[in-house]
């Protein structure tokens, strides 16, 4: 059976605006509230906001089934094809529009690329699910994506935020920032979260078996992930709320490549992975695995290289705000070709109202 979308996933714009104008409100309401937030902090992150993103990513990388990662063998086509998509298509179609539509907004443009920089590892296994693509081979490509990430995000970071503006004389209106603090966030942000989750799996799996550790436990800790994630929006606008009130356009002029950027990466995996005939149940895969992005880790990598005030953050803030309803509308784009692309008899159709087991 497709696994339907939660009602807490379903309605995640909503709670993300609800987050938003609490934050606001709190902000007007609470004065010194940086200084109070700033009091204790990890690794250059206040303590509250470094828990609320420690939080996002646990449940998130507590799912990855990290044991398929021995499948890779029989899944080269299909891992080198996520490999070009992910690691050199997505980050680099990210850097262009970002310059081509926020040249005079150097925060924001920096929020972007650190948002195209951070590949699927969340929702991405629900969009599969609700699109009827390969299960088994999206698992893979999430357990690949968020181990090579603690590798490759810092490098490709300093390269895309550093090294190329300079290379192309661009750097006079961005941000230069030195491989350190990107990789020192990576490291608590994702790397403590990624081994607690695998720890957590591997214990779970020992001791109870798959069937619990996926109906049972999963489902107890996954709106972890979602309460996360909304108490770090209420404290992060309501640090930033004058930015917000005062440049209300600043939020459409983010959404903009966000909106194009999404829907190009997922236009061209779809078109990869029909062209390399991979079936229609694969192509998706591929497609949603590159169009999704991880925008837990790159909300903490904004926070905590680039602070919770920056323009970075509020880029950052943007991204589930906007990614989420476009995957959704994607999905039925997906099953929409399967049908016309891909005639292989009917399919089981979506049904996104009615809460997951999952």
């Amino acid at each position: 059976m497709v696994e339907r979308l939660s009602t807490l996933n379903r309605f995640l714009p909503v709670w993300i605006v609800m987050a938003m104008a609490a934050g606001l409100c709190l902000g007007s309401l609470v004065s010194g509230l940086n200084g109070a937030l700033s009091s204790v902090q990890i690794a250059g992150t206040s303590l509250p906001i470094a828990i609320g993103l420690l939080l996002m990513m646990y449940p998130v990388l507590a799912r990855v089934r990290y044991e398929d990662l021995g499948r890779l063998r029989g899944e080269r086509g299909l891992f080198l094809s996520s490999l070009v998509l992910n690691w050199l298509v997505g980050p680099a179609l990210m850097f262009a529009l970002a310059w081509l539509l926020l040249p005079d907004q150097p925060a924001y443009r920096t929020g972007l690329i650190i948002v195209g920089l951070a590949r699927c590892i969340a929702m991405v296994l629900i969009w599969s699910e609700l699109a009827c693509a390969d299960r088994e081979a999206t698992a893979v490509l999430v357990a690949i994506n968020s181990v090579f990430q603690i590798v490759a995000y810092s490098f490709l970071g300093y390269f895309y935020i550093t090294l190329l503006p300079k290379w192309l004389g661009l750097q006079a209106a961005g941000f230069q920032i030195g491989l350190w603090p990107v990789a020192r966030t990576v490291l608590i942000f994702l790397g403590i979260p990624l081994v607690a989750g695998y720890l957590t799996r591997l214990a779970g799996l020992r001791a109870r078996g798959v069937r619990w550790y996926e109906e049972r436990f999963l489902p107890r800790i996954g709106p972890i992930a979602l309460y996360g994630l909304l108490f770090t929006i209420v404290l992060l606008f309501a640090l930033q709320g004058h930015q917000i009130t005062e440049k209300p356009l600043d939020v459409v002029r983010i959404a903009a490549p966000l909106l194009i950027y999404f829907a190009t990466m997922f236009g061209i995996a779809f078109a990869w992975g029909r062209a390399l005939r991979l079936g229609y149940e694969r192509t998706a895969t591929l497609a949603f695995t590159a169009a999704s992005n991880n925008f837990e880790l790159a909300i903490a990598v904004a926070i905590g290289v680039f602070g919770a005030t920056s323009g970075e953050a509020l880029a950052g803030v943007v991204g589930p705000l906007i990614e989420v309803p476009v995957l959704v509308g994607l999905v039925y784009v997906s099953l929409w070709l399967r049908t016309r692309v891909f005639p292989a008899g009917p399919i089981a159709p979506v049904q996104l109202g009615h809460p997951t087991a999952a």
